[in-house]
């Protein structure tokens, strides 16, 4: 059972067609207008509510916003699933991804930007933890996410489905907009520390970087993603 203590993700995890929450719990002297949307939308997915007071909810949770939702834990979807559901394939793969931040945060992007699904490894990855869900935004709700064995064996099979798969790795010398994403494609990002390993590095059809002219040697993954997300949005929305 996942706890969402703030009003963002929980009003998302409402909109959401496959509704996982399960019971709200509300501050009684919560300003009306502020969770009047939050009552509307529990109504009408049928989910029970009621009132307790703000010691109650501080029991809780620390940082709430005077609610705390009770919700099943986010479902991941199969390889199949997401595969199936894609027009012009756009996924995202993240191979050892772990800091929880990071991936709220791709998850946010990747979701503003259309994204199809997102692969992650079972192993050596952050989960679809509270920490998550709230750094997405609730973006977790609308993003399908399917959790692999093995993502090496996932790049293969995606690859037998025609899907280019683009590499971020800062040592390359070709800019991150030198590829044709009107293709169907997927875009593979390392972990924060090593970036790509070498498998994963060698099964990518190119591998593209970010030019920096500062003192530092890296971008943040997330910040890296957003770029990379954007020019394929850019390109295909030229097209």
């Amino acid at each position: 059972m996942e706890k969402i203590s703030r009003l963002n993700p929980l009003r998302e995890a409402l909109k959401a067609p496959s509704c996982r929450v399960q019971k709200i719990l509300i501050q009684k002297d919560s300003a009306k207008k502020k969770i009047e949307d939050i009552l509307l939308l529990a109504e009408s997915r049928h989910v029970p509510f009621s009132f307790v007071s703000r010691q109650t909810l501080d029991r809780m949770a620390v940082h709430h916003q005077g609610i705390v939702a009770y919700a099943a834990e986010k479902q991941w979807s199969s390889f199949e699933e997401i595969v199936v559901s894609a027009d012009l394939p756009f996924f995202v793969l993240l191979d050892g991804v772990e800091d929880p931040h990071n991936l709220g945060a791709i998850i946010r992007t990747a979701e503003g930007a259309g994204v199809n699904g997102i692969f992650i490894p079972q192993r050596r990855a952050a989960g679809l933890t509270e920490a998550v869900s709230l750094v997405s935004a609730g973006a977790v709700e609308h993003v399908k996410i399917s959790q692999v064995k093995n993502m090496a064996r996932t790049m293969d099979e995606l690859r037998k489905k025609d899907i280019w798969l683009v590499g971020a790795e800062g040592d390359s010398q070709r800019n991150w907009y030198e590829f044709d994403y009107t293709l169907p494609v997927g875009l593979v990002f390392g972990s924060e520390g090593k970036g790509l390993r070498s498998l994963i590095r060698n099964k990518c059809d190119d591998i593209l970087s970010l030019p920096l002219y500062g003192q530092m040697a890296t971008l943040n993954v997330a910040a890296a993603a957003s770029i990379f997300l954007y020019e394929v949005v850019r390109q295909r929305k030229a097209k």
